[in-house]
């Protein structure tokens, strides 16, 4: 009888860390729409507001971190719970550094919309990468709380679409400086914005390996797309 009660509460105690990093997603998850939102249509409130968010996913960090810290002293997981201990580890490292690229984003919202700031360039690249690395970030969050890895290796592949939204912003914010040199400092803040955005997409690739190794064992870190998607053959 002991034992079964340590074995649920051991369960228990996983599933209130499990819990917690979907929580934090959720709250990261806010913070890239207010960002996004801010920099579109210039509401510097709203900028302020995630910038005052990020202390509150930095706090969450730390509270599942030590709380993962004291399962591995006192439970000693092994095979899949230590491997969904060492996810949670890693997924809310990648979590809190998406929640500062968010923050970035609106830091240059509020460099963007000085008053003396020439007007800006289109956003069409930024709106497209904005949607698709919101839709990884669902994506992995969903595949972590369901250990599905159909739904996880579908990520990567739209890390590429991310990737060359980037590069075809970045080629027209270079066009944009070239024929008005007037526009270089705000361009430059723009090119900033697009880079946190591409790296939101790289973090919620990052997650989405993580549940494959949560549920298969294997690392799929550094490998190529196909070599991902034959893991759930």
């Amino acid at each position: 009888m002991l034992h079964e009660h340590t074995s649920k509460q051991f369960d228990a105690e996983l599933e209130t860390v499990r819990s917690r990093v979907l929580q934090m997603g959720g709250l990261v998850e806010e913070q890239i729409v207010d960002a996004i939102e801010a920099l579109l249509n210039s509401n510097l409130d709203l900028a302020d507001a995630v910038i005052a968010k990020d202390l509150q996913v930095n706090a969450m960090e730390v509270e599942i971190d030590e709380a993962c810290a004291h399962i591995i002293a006192r439970r000693q997981p092994t095979a899949g719970d230590l491997r969904m201990v060492m996810t949670v580890i890693k997924t809310i490292t990648d979590l809190e550094r998406i929640g500062d690229e968010a923050e970035k984003i609106a830091r240059m919202s509020k460099l963007i919309y000085q008053s003396s700031r020439l007007p800006t360039p289109r956003f069409t690249e930024i709106t497209i990468m904005s949607g698709i690395v919101l839709e990884m970030l669902r994506k992995s969050l969903d595949a972590f709380a369901r250990l599905d890895i159909n739904t996880a290796v579908q990520v990567p592949r739209q890390d590429v679409q991310v990737d060359a939204a980037f590069v075809s912003c970045m080629r027209h914010l270079i066009t944009f400086m070239m024929e008005d040199p007037r526009t270089i400092s705000t361009s430059l803040d723009v090119l900033f914005a697009a880079k946190a955005i591409e790296r939101i997409g790289d973090h919620a690739k990052n997650m989405s390996e993580y549940v494959v190794y949560m549920v298969k064992g294997k690392d799929v870190r550094h490998t190529s797309l196909e070599e991902i998607e034959r893991e759930v053959e």
